[in-house]
């Protein structure tokens, strides 16, 4: 069943349901009503019939027959015992609750007496002396009010749950347009894969909704896609130079018995160093291709501890370029991958390190959930500092120095799948300064007084 004909269906049901309990409380007034109506008539005749009472016959005379006759011919007098006085042949059965009112128990009683369609409405009203008057509408053109009226109601009903049955499919079926929408784009994005198919979207209700989360959707894995395209295409480039590079030096190293032992050596060593340029780049590589898959491993990090961790081990390579650190650390608490944030605080660090001169210091401070790195080298020609985060841009002062223009990439991609955002500068002092800024994790408010 398909889930158009499921709400059909179930608009159906509810209207069934709405439309069978409205006529049947319909039916209940109306018969309430047309009884109430009954009873009022029998108590007007009453009234006219109260001379016919003082008699004690209906009988007694031409003028109480004929007002017998006026009051619709049904009339007798019953005594306490429950029986029947006058007329000699009685009108209609006596009901159960006549001699109770004949007796004084009660002023009057009304009562349906009767099988079948012979039935009759009486009033009993106590005439004071021991005796009653009862007076009776027979009920034949009552029930037959009672079966054309459920008659019309059950058509009423009937035609009812029909329209309600072809409304609730033509609901459903427009209700369900931008639905239908929504799987034609997914259907055909599954056929053609292409990503920047987008459907209409039209007004705020759930559906509208629903398509704006789809697009949205379909937009993010675009930009992930291009991404993934482009780092693939920018990879394929940087690698082509260290291979021909490598393919050269080791062509050259085949005819290692026409060359010097000096030559040989060189390219020996150039050789290492573009395997270990390539596996850093590599690496990088790999790291910006994971995107935030690692999300998920996030957890709460003592920024200040991470910081100094990262220090302590690019030290090493800072004392071996002469370069020196002086770092201010104050707790602070962000939620990250570790490893990854590590990773570009090291990224942030080496950096430093690399455009540092000998002698120089690289100052780092990290408070708030910010780390920021000042070298004192050269800086960051203004041109340049829009991109200095960009994917493999290496700016013309960097060309000949060593790294895959990854390293800082890999910060902001860290950065941000943390939900921070990264900042470049030259200071005024000289040399370039790096930010990073995560939100940060605060204990709760300690509960008031």
């Amino acid at each position: 069943m398909t889930f158009r004909t499921r709400i059909a269906l179930a608009a159906a049901v509810a209207v069934v349901v709405t439309v069978t309990a409205m006529a049947a409380v319909a039916f209940l007034l109306l018969r309430g009503s047309l009884t109430g109506s009954v009873d009022q008539t029998l108590r007007a005749r009453a009234a006219g019939l109260t001379h016919v009472a003082a008699a004690g016959d209906p009988d007694a005379s031409t003028e109480t027959r004929e007002e017998v006759n006026r009051a619709g011919g049904l009339a007798q007098i019953v005594n306490g015992s429950g029986r029947v006085l006058a007329p000699q042949v009685p009108s209609f059965p006596v009901p159960s609750d006549a001699a109770p009112v004949a007796r004084g128990q009660g002023s009057s009683a009304l009562s349906t007496v009767g099988t079948g369609n012979a039935q009759v409405r009486v009033l009993t009203i106590s005439l004071g002396n021991g005796t009653a008057l009862e007076v009776g509408i027979s009920l034949d053109e009552f029930r037959r009010s009672l079966r054309v009226l459920a008659l019309d109601l059950a058509l009423v009903a009937l035609a009812g749950i029909i329209l309600a049955g072809v409304v609730g499919w033509l609901v459903a079926r427009t209700a369900l347009v931008p639905l239908d929408r929504l799987t034609g784009a997914i259907d055909a994005v599954a056929a053609t894969t292409d990503l920047s198919h987008r459907i209409e979207v039209d007004g705020s209700d759930e559906l509208a909704r629903l398509g704006a989360d789809f697009n949205r959707v379909l937009e993010a894995l675009e930009q992930s896609r291009s991404r993934q395209r482009q780092l693939v295409a920018d990879a394929s480039h940087e690698l082509r130079t260290p291979l021909t590079s490598l393919r050269t030096n080791i062509e050259v190293l085949q005819r290692a018995d026409e060359l010097e032992p000096a030559e040989i050596e060189g390219l020996r060593s150039d050789v290492l160093a573009q395997i270990e340029e390539l596996t850093t780049l590599i690496g990088d590589v790999v790291e910006l291709a994971r995107g935030d898959a690692s999300e998920a491993l996030q957890e709460e990090v003592e920024l200040g501890e991470l910081v100094a961790a990262a220090v302590a081990r690019t030290e090493v390579h800072g004392r071996a370029a002469g370069v020196g650190f002086k770092v201010e650390i104050a707790p602070s608490r962000v939620l990250a991958v570790p490893a990854r944030l590590e990773r570009a605080v090291t990224n942030l660090l080496d950096n430093a390190v690399q455009w540092s001169p000998e002698g120089g210091v690289v100052e780092v401070e990290s408070r708030e959930g910010t780390v920021t790195v000042r070298d004192h080298g050269p800086g960051i020609p203004p041109e340049n500092l829009p991109h200095v985060f960009d994917r493999f841009y290496r700016a013309s002062a960097a060309r000949g120095r060593p790294g895959s223009g990854l390293g800082l990439a890999i910060v902001r991609e860290v950065v941000e799948a943390a939900g921070g955002r990264v900042w470049a500068a030259n200071h005024l002092g000289g040399g370039a300064i790096l930010e990073i800024h995560l939100p940060v994790i605060r204990d709760p408010a300690p509960p008031g007084p």
